[in-house]
């Protein structure tokens, strides 16, 4: 019996170097990653993010996460990357 995988369709925001390695500050993505890690890697590799996973912060729905935290439909996802300044 094949198991079927729900996918999700959420909205992310990129910021900073995400943002231009993306070329946009946000789209509507469909995704069948189980939790916030799982679509940070399945991003990763579409787009050739540079940043490792550990340099980010995490945002769903307003409030920061934890990478574990599952996602659900309607989502709003936000990777915020580190922020130099002076």
């Amino acid at each position: 019996m094949k198991t079927m995988v729900a996918t999700k369709s959420i909205q992310i925001q990129y910021y900073a170097l995400l943002r231009e390695q993306r070329g946009t500050s946000s789209e509507a993505y469909s995704t069948s990653a189980l939790n916030l890690a799982g679509l940070y890697n399945e991003l990763k590799e579409k787009y050739q993010f540079s940043l490792p996973i550990n340099l980010l912060q995490v945002v769903a729905n307003d409030r920061f996460v934890s990478w574990d935290d599952t996602i659900n439909e309607g989502d709003l996802i936000v990777f915020i990357p580190p922020v130099a300044g002076g």
